[in-house]
């Protein structure tokens, strides 16, 4: 019985017209053969699989060969040729850095660019995967790499060449091997049946050449596992049964289905994906992947960055026509967030359905019915109502929205009275309805309103006239309700005012004779700030605490009331002098406040 060769071994290549998809560089490493001006050292260096140790070997071969032909070719009968045909040649020496990496392998390696060839021109010395080299080895390398013998030249091969030293590779031609196309891999295995007697579907073909990703070893190796299980018949169905690869056209299906915002279809693919056994993060890196082609697909510029076979293309291109660029970006942005929250999420398949629903609703109209939920889309729509309505009113409707009760929200603003529409001013520039701009539940104002319109947000606070506004309410209130609303009203200020509410915030209003409120700061440059907010502030608080003839003084604070704002460490202290339970967790947890 015959013994078995592999095919990866069997058809690997024993000249420069046989390797597959780099063209420019054996070109350039026959013309050297043709004009026999050669360097003493060069670095192949590429992705696995694609070609660089067989074309040092080719290239060993060629450079000894006693009758080179005229295209730069060995001639493959010289007794330099025949030797290494045969395996037996001593001027061409394979050294693996992986497992010999040491300054001892280095230096036993030196040893030997001593001994001239006893047959041919060169001695010539393979070393692969050189990034292996230890530093040491590197640097015990490294003159003989620059100045070796006449008769030796050097032959690299390295899969990372950034891990070699610079002095490494100043020394060195450098040869770039690209990654091979699916289309020259899948040449390249109709070869291979045809001479093997296989059968073969050409899609099928292209699967084994994108699982490949680039390397025509490792497409080899996957077209014999293939042909084992396809016992000769090598079929699309068989093939991605046995890689365990995902149909393509769930991909497109379920792209489709997004499109048309079928969420409930979506679904029960998705759980069919699963039952097959695949698991939720290989379909979100294929499905990114996908979408990713179909981008790509959407311009001609961009077509040949598929890397698929010309169906597939065709496929991408008709799928293309029918996606926005927005809703393609959008989807890629969601699924790279899922596979950064993958591995941490607890619960994975609701993960993956939540991206998928968020992917299928990107394209959802905006509906303003009943049934549709309050999505962010609602929420916008139902709050560009609120224009021109009065800040209480709106304040009622974003608590009804913030309680839930939606419904309610939407009959209170259509049913507003067109009186309702003009906002009530709060100084003597505001004069004209003005409409809220911008409103959000969190950032609800009541006076401060107009000051939403900020040009710059390190613009000077503007004074504005004290303008009281007496609606004959006097309702009683307290310190604590107050303070309540003095910090509720700090919280509420304008981004412009952040710096200026997080100094009031260290000021605790007092109620002199009621309602009468006194505000004491502790210098003179807060008080001019404040004293040019004075009106609004008055306004708000007189609002809040539901008493319109409540006033508001401001007075500068007398030496002896100057209190010095305590630091965090200090507050931290205090709190664990005044709360034993608090003291005695820091103590067992060992908290420290830096």
């Amino acid at each position: 019985m015959q013994q078995y060769i592999v095919s990866a071994r069997k058809y690997r290549p024993q000249s420069f017209d046989d390797v597959v998809g780099q063209e420019a560089l054996t070109t350039t490493l026959r013309n050297a053969v043709k004009s026999g001006k050669l360097a003493h050292a060069y670095l192949f260096c590429g992705p696995r699989g694609v070609g660089k140790t067989t074309c040092a070997r080719i290239f060993a071969k060629a450079i000894n060969c006693l009758n080179p032909t005229e295209n730069g070719e060995a001639c493959n009968e010289c007794e330099s040729c025949t030797a290494f045909n045969e395996q037996r040649s001593f001027n061409i020496y394979e050294l693996d850095a992986a497992s010999n990496n040491s300054v001892e392998n280095i230096k036993a390696l030196m040893e030997q660019t001593r001994i001239p060839p006893q047959v041919g021109k060169y001695k010539v010395f393979i070393i692969d995967e050189v990034h292996m080299l230890s530093t040491a080895a590197f640097n015990a390398f490294l003159k003989t790499l620059e100045e070796p013998p006449a008769h030796v030249v050097f032959i690299l091969a390295t899969t990372e060449k950034h891990k070699i030293l610079p002095t490494i590779l100043s020394r060195c031609q450098i040869y770039d091997f690209e990654r091979m196309t699916v289309a020259g891999i899948v040449n390249q295995l109709k070869k291979v049946a045809g001479n093997e007697g296989i059968k073969y579907e050409e899609e099928a073909l292209e699967v084994i050449a994108e699982k490949a990703d680039g390397g025509m070893r490792d497409a080899l190796s996957i077209f014999d596992q293939a042909a084992s299980f396809c016992q000769g018949d090598i079929t699309y169905a068989k093939v991605i049964e046995d890689l365990n690869v995902l149909d393509s056209d769930n991909y497109f299906s379920i792209v489709d289905l997004c499109l048309e915002n079928k969420t409930a279809e979506l679904m029960a693919l998705l759980d069919g994906i699963i039952r097959k056994g695949f698991d939720g993060a290989n379909l979100i890196s294929g499905l990114a992947l996908h979408v990713r082609n179909v981008l790509m697909a959407k311009d001609e510029q961009t077509l040949p960055l598929l890397h698929v076979g010309e169906r597939q293309t065709a496929r991408y291109r008709e799928q293309a026509a029918r996606c926005t660029p927005k809703f393609l970006y959008n989807a890629l942005r969601i699924m790279n967030e899922c596979d950064v929250n993958y591995r941490q999420s607890g619960n994975k398949r609701l993960l993956v359905e939540l991206t998928l629903i968020e992917i299928s609703q990107l394209t959802q109209p905006d509906d303003d019915s009943a049934g549709q939920g309050r999505g962010p889309k609602r929420l916008k729509s139902l709050f560009k109502r609120l224009i021109g309505t009065r800040p209480q009113k709106a304040m009622q409707v974003a608590e009804d929205v913030r309680r839930g009760n939606e419904k309610t929200a939407s009959a209170d603003v259509k049913n507003a009275p067109a009186e309702a529409t003009k906002a009530v001013p709060a100084s003597a520039d505001d004069t004209k309805p003005t409409p809220l701009k911008g409103l959000k539940l969190s950032r609800i104002g009541k006076t401060f309103d107009n000051l939403r319109h900020r040009a710059d947000a390190r613009k000077p606070v503007e004074e504005t006239p004290l303008v009281v506004h007496d609606d004959g309410t006097r309702s009683t209130f307290t310190e604590e309700e107050l303070l309540k609303q003095w910090m509720a009203m700090c919280t509420r200020m304008p981004e412009e005012l952040t710096g200026l509410a997080a100094r009031m915030k260290n000021i605790e209003p007092k109620i002199t004779s009621f309602p009468d409120v006194e505000v004491v700061v502790d210098n003179k440059i807060l008080m001019d700030d404040i004293q040019k907010i004075r009106g609004r502030i008055r306004n708000t608080l007189a609002q809040a605490l539901k008493n319109s003839s409540l006033s508001l003084n401001l007075r500068l604070a007398r030496p002896e009331e100057i209190k010095r704002i305590p630091t965090k460490l200090e507050r931290f202290e205090k709190l664990k002098t005044e709360n034993r339970a608090f003291a005695r967790l820091s103590e067992e947890l060992k908290l420290e406040l830096d």
